[in-house]
């Protein structure tokens, strides 16, 4: 459409039939129409180019309109939730996806992403523009302000656009948002630009001198654009006052054009309208057949038994080097983010430590800003990048919970499995090393159960080097669990006498430890450095109990395949979950779920975790986390009476 105004009349036309569809049960969940804001829209859209990309929130449809008109019947296919829909109808309104345009309801939660793949076009030096779409009530959200923060420091090609309509939802910005906003992003080096949508002309041309600095290297560049949108927030969620509604209406672009071209605009109406029934004849009545991908795809597994190490060993933190060296030579695009991560530091615990030197350019030391450099490490996987994000202890991975819950994990679905995000976040946890009550923990629980996500562990039979090659061929996200403690520890350790060590066939393998030559007696499920407690309480267990325990040690925990633990547990009867973290909700509870889910006949079970704070304290700790002390009492009580 040559004519911006025709495509103005097509987005409101197109918002107005959603309200008209939800009003006759056509449509379900929210619709926030963009009605009065078009020419924000449009201007976004006329600063762009071909591969540019765009950004956008919950509302959304007329950015994606003015970017691509063509996709008219899709778009709506998609907010019906039907089958033909954009993303077949799994995204809806809000969560939208074509070549070069995002969009997720979540505020806030796509800025960092945006930096992502702008850094993305910095890094390969294409000359793309990431463009991102921001309310007034956006600029409340911490995200979005270390998103600026990496756009600044790396004077990445993003453009950040706030449409102020002057409520965030319903209340009025005035009171919700303090100071001048342009001044914050001025602070973090962008270049600030201002216009509004009653002067579409200027807008236009303000938005392309936005964009070209944006695009020149010259820095980040923010442009708010003031407006006003004539319809709820939602649908029927409008406490403003009516007067005011009234005298926007007055003032609306579309209602002046209406004025001063009568005969144009009503052509343009009519076309609109045209094109909307056209396209809503067309769509196929047939239901989004999304359905949750099963994250539990129990299998049987093949056991190798793995040969005795002789010494001298390696200490795994060594290995973890290694296995980041080569993945950075086998992925091309493969990159390190984390703080301090960079030359001469290499990290807390020094396993980056010379990568930097080693592969100039890939290895990227950040600011302090967890939510954002994961969600800058999604935009990259989006761009074909194969990123490796280091949060610097495992208590902060509750800051990037968003990101992994609401964007990283979420993108393939929502985009009915064309988006790929091969994200890796790594982070060393758990205690015994005296951190104390928040650099201790280990919190891996809250990402169990993410559709989308796995999670992992290493211990102290993992090969690492295996473990992050295959994740680099993964098409989604990943977060690996280094318990901290095993760093300095020569692995793998030597094998409990009277013992053997398999490993299955799985892609991430899970590792049993067997006793020769009888069945028996307990079966103990464990992960990460819990892997070392269990192993040293066997020998203790036996000679002093006559106690046979098994040991079963998933390195995937999500999603988990059960059938090794069954079949330990079809052996014994008898179930110890042990874990370093909170027992309630805790991944031993699920194990032990899923076992008496199918039909496993458990005759006795228990559970070792630990409830309270980690205190610093040498000797308190070690009374709180589970020891092998703990598991050899565990096993007494299990097999008394």
């Amino acid at each position: 459409m040559s004519d911006p105004w025709r495509l103005a009349f097509l987005i409101r036309s197109f918002e107005e039939r959603l309200l008209a569809l939800f009003s006759r049960g056509r449509l379900q969940g929210t619709v926030h129409t963009c009605s009065g804001q078009e020419w924000s829209a449009l201007a976004i859209a006329g600063a762009l180019r071909t591969g540019d990309r765009l950004l956008s929130n919950h509302r959304g449809h007329g950015h994606f309109l003015a970017r691509r008109p063509d996709l008219l019947r899709p778009l709506l296919a998609e907010i019906m939730g039907l089958a033909e829909g954009l993303c077949g109808g799994i995204g809806g309104s809000q969560h939208l996806y074509a070549e070069g345009f995002y969009s997720n309801g979540v505020q806030g939660g796509m800025a960092p992403v945006a930096a992502g793949l702008a850094l993305a076009g910095k890094i390969r030096g294409d000359g793309k523009l990431t463009a991102l779409c921001v309310g007034d009530g956006t600029t409340g959200e911490g995200t979005l302000y270390e998103a600026l923060n990496l756009a600044g420091i790396w004077r990445l090609p993003l453009l950040v656009v706030l449409e102020r309509n002057g409520y965030a939802q319903s209340t009025p910005t005035g009171g919700t948002i303090a100071g001048d906003v342009a001044r914050r992003a001025e602070g973090f080096g962008f270049a600030c630009f201002r216009g509004d949508v009653w002067r579409p002309e200027e807008l236009a041309a303000t938005a392309r001198e936005a964009a070209d600095r944006a695009r020149s290297g010259g820095g980040p560049a923010w442009l708010e654009i003031d407006c006003y949108r004539l319809n709820a927030h939602s649908k029927g969620d409008d406490f403003r006052p009516p007067e005011e509604i009234s005298r926007y209406r007055e003032i609306d672009p579309l209602a002046v054009f209406r004025r001063d071209n009568p005969d144009l605009a009503s052509a343009y109406a009519k076309e609109a309208e045209n094109a909307v029934d056209r396209a809503l004849a067309a769509i196929s009545p047939a239901p989004c057949r999304y359905r949750p991908e099963i994250n539990l795809v129990p299998g049987e597994v093949a056991w190798s038994p793995v040969p005795e190490t002789p010494a001298p060993r390696v200490r795994q933190g060594e290995l973890v080097y290694r296995a980041l060296r080569d993945f950075l030579a086998r992925f091309p695009r493969g990159l390190l983010l984390g703080e301090d991560i960079a030359p001469p530091y290499g990290g807390a615990f020094r396993i980056t430590r010379d990568l930097g030197e080693l592969f100039p350019g890939r290895v990227w030391g950040t600011p302090i800003s967890e939510a954002g450099i994961t969600g800058l490490g999604t935009g990259l996987a989006l761009d074909g990048f194969n990123p490796v994000v280091e949060i610097m202890f495992g208590d902060f991975l509750t800051l990037i919970l968003d990101q992994i819950q609401q964007h990283a994990a979420k993108f393939n679905a929502m985009s009915g499995g064309r988006l790929k995000v091969p994200l890796i976040v790594r982070s060393p946890s758990g205690g015994r090393r005296g951190y104390g009550p928040t650099h201790s923990q280990s919190l891996e629980k809250h990402f169990l159960g993410i559709s989308g996500l796995s999670v992992l562990a290493l211990n102290a039979r993992s090969d690492p080097g295996d473990l992050y090659r295959r994740l680099g061929e993964e098409n989604g996200p990943s977060l690996v669990i280094e318990n901290k403690t095993l760093y300095s520890r020569p692995v793998p350790p030597e094998t409990p006498r009277g013992w053997r060590v398999w490993r299955s066939d799985e892609p991430f393998p899970t590792i049993r430890l067997s006793p020769d030559g009888t069945g028996p007696d307990i079966t103990v499920v464990c992960y990460g450095g819990m892997l070392d407690q269990a192993e040293a309480a066997l020998e203790d267990a036996f000679r002093h109990h006559e106690i046979i325990a098994e040991i079963i040690c998933p390195t995937r925990l999500h999603p988990l395949n059960p059938v090794p633990i069954f079949a330990s547990l079809k052996r014994t009867g008898r179930l110890l979950t042990v874990e370093e973290g909170p027992g309630f909700a805790g991944w031993g509870a699920e194990v032990a779920s899923q076992a008496l889910y199918a039909g496993i006949e458990i005759r006795k079970a228990k559970r070792l975790a630990y409830d309270g704070l980690i205190p610093a304290s040498a000797k308190r700790e070690a009374e709180l986390l589970p020891s092998g002390r703990d598991i050899v009492a565990a096993l007494r009580g299990l097999m008394a009476g």
